[in-house]
């Protein structure tokens, strides 16, 4: 490859990597992946350690569209490595612009779920396992160890890896001559000035300013989930909208947010809803209204953007907006439980059937049965669900990491947070059931982690809102329910409830 589209001898090599951001649905499988800490914690490590800046797209500081700067990354990077995790359309679409532009130093990667995407076997992909919030410290260390020789060799080796020039050996791959080098530099060096200009300007025109620095997407992402994991929803909306600006505005986007991201538009809507602005019933109807027109709601496959709108549909109905709000939760959380065969769907569709089997929405005696049936069944399936979740945890704890490694002790944090949560789920699932003994003796273990009191209160305040449910008509169950009186009617517990 020609000096001129490398740069300098004395410049710093560069890799450019194509991949998506935040958190994203794979669609074969349902999951949920945080690309973020793909790239975080597999890829940016080894590419700076080899010496190499290492860059992506959210990175880039620039106004105006994405494009110029992208494809100049895509032509002049020294390396391209993709990732096709979620089987991102973008990141394919990257890819193949450089397999048409450059012979060699093009690295492919994915986690290991994904189908192959190609229709010719001539494209190696190097796979990784992704447990979907998180990754495992011992796929960590193998995939880095992995990733830097495989990094190592094509720096190295002057092997073609495009399957374009591949087999067409005779093609000459384009030059990026000196003019437009100079062109497009200077191109850049205004984009940089024009983009520090529009900063100020959107910046100005929200209620909180981000700061000087808060000039490239990635900033305002990382700003973003840091203010909800301390509870300043309020910070966040006004971030994560910031964010959504820069992507339709051109003031520091990725290619694939031109669009309303999903996962942009998904943060904006939790955050809505959470800061409870200017209050609670309009909060909700805010979400919901930003899901709706900007994620196609009705016909979302996305089990994120469906867990949300049940989410919201069971707060409006606790708000007392209707029942109707009780039917929808109960269709969106069916959705996003169906898709992704998970415990915090399945729990939480059983006890909307319970509490649906309370209203007028089951009109008949056989309705709230049904309903009570169905919920029962699900935490019967929640359960085996859990019992698998801990097992993979269990596993991750048999393997004891070197003493005081940030990567270990950060996992093992987070294990103990699944396992706190995975054990409410069945304790949640055992009270429904009506298995006391076996809730009683889940609920010793929850209290032997040690977990923090607002996680038990919060366990404890479900159980209590469940108790209440069943108290009413848990005589309809056959074994009835443990608590509900011999005898008693459905009108009479309907009656007994009313203050």
């Amino acid at each position: 490859m020609a000096s001129n589209q490398q740069g300098t001898s004395n410049s710093p090599k560069r890799c450019f990597v194509v991949m998506g951001f935040g958190v994203k649905t794979d669609y074969a499988t349902g999951r949920k992946l945080d690309l973020n800490k793909s790239y975080r914690l597999l890829i940016k490590p080894v590419v700076e350690e080899k010496g190499l800046v290492c860059v992506r797209a959210d990175e880039i500081r620039h106004s105006g569209t994405i494009d110029v700067p992208m494809y100049q990354e895509l032509l002049t990077a020294d390396v391209v490595i993709a990732d096709l995790s979620t089987a991102n359309p973008n990141a394919i679409y990257e890819l193949g612009i450089r397999h048409a532009l450059r012979p060699r130093t093009t690295i492919v990667v994915s986690e290991n779920k994904l189908p192959y995407p190609f229709d010719l076997n001539h494209v190696a992909i190097t796979s990784y396992t992704h447990l979907g919030e998180s990754i495992d410290y011992d796929e960590v260390t193998r995939f880095r160890g992995v990733l830097g020789e495989t990094l190592q060799a094509v720096l190295r080796e002057e092997k073609t890896d495009s399957p374009v020039y591949t087999f067409l050996s005779q093609l000459t791959p384009p030059l990026f001559g000196k003019q437009a080098a100079q062109a497009v530099a200077q191109a850049g060096q205004a984009l940089d000035r024009a983009g520090e200009a529009m900063a100020e300007v959107a910046t100005s025109l929200q209620t909180r300013e981000p700061g000087s620095e808060d000039k490239t997407l990635a900033v305002l992402i990382d700003q973003g989930e840091q203010a909800i994991s301390a509870s300043g929803f309020s910070e966040a909306k006004t971030l994560f909208a910031l964010a959504l600006k820069f992507c339709k505005g051109g003031t520091g986007a990725t290619r694939e947010a031109q669009n309303d991201d999903p996962y942009l538009v998904q943060r904006l809507v939790l955050a809505t809803y959470k800061a409870k602005q200017p209050d609670e019933v309009s909060a909700l109807n805010e979400a919901m209204n930003l899901l709706d027109s900007q994620l196609n709601l009705k016909d979302s496959n996305d089990p994120e953007t469906v867990g949300l709108a049940g989410a919201i549909e069971k707060r409006l109905f606790d708000q007392g907006q209707g029942e109707e709000h009780a039917n929808r939760a109960i269709w969106y959380y069916a959705r996003g439980y169906y898709l992704r065969n998970d415990r915090y769907n399945g729990i939480n569709l059983a006890y909307l059937l319970n509490l649906r089997s309370t209203t007028s929405l089951d009109g008949t005696k056989e309705e709230q049965i049904a309903d009570l049936v169905w919920a029962n069944r699900i935490r019967r399936d929640v359960l085996a669900l859990c019992e698998q979740e801990a097992k993979e945890i269990r596993e991750r704890e048999s393997r004891v990491g070197p003493n005081g490694d940030s990567l270990r002790v950060d996992q093992k944090a987070r294990d103990r947070e699944q396992k706190f949560w995975c054990l409410a789920t069945k304790a949640e699932a055992y009270f429904g059931l009506g298995q006391l003994d076996d809730y009683e003796r889940i609920l010793s273990e929850m209290r032997e982690l040690g977990a923090p009191k607002w996680m038990m209160e919060t366990s404890n305040q479900q159980i209590e809102k469940l108790r209440n449910l069943l108290a009413k008509n848990g005589h309809l169950l056959n074994p009835r329910w443990p608590g509900t009186a011999s005898g008693q009617s459905v009108a009479d517990s309907k009656q007994a409830s009313v203050p």
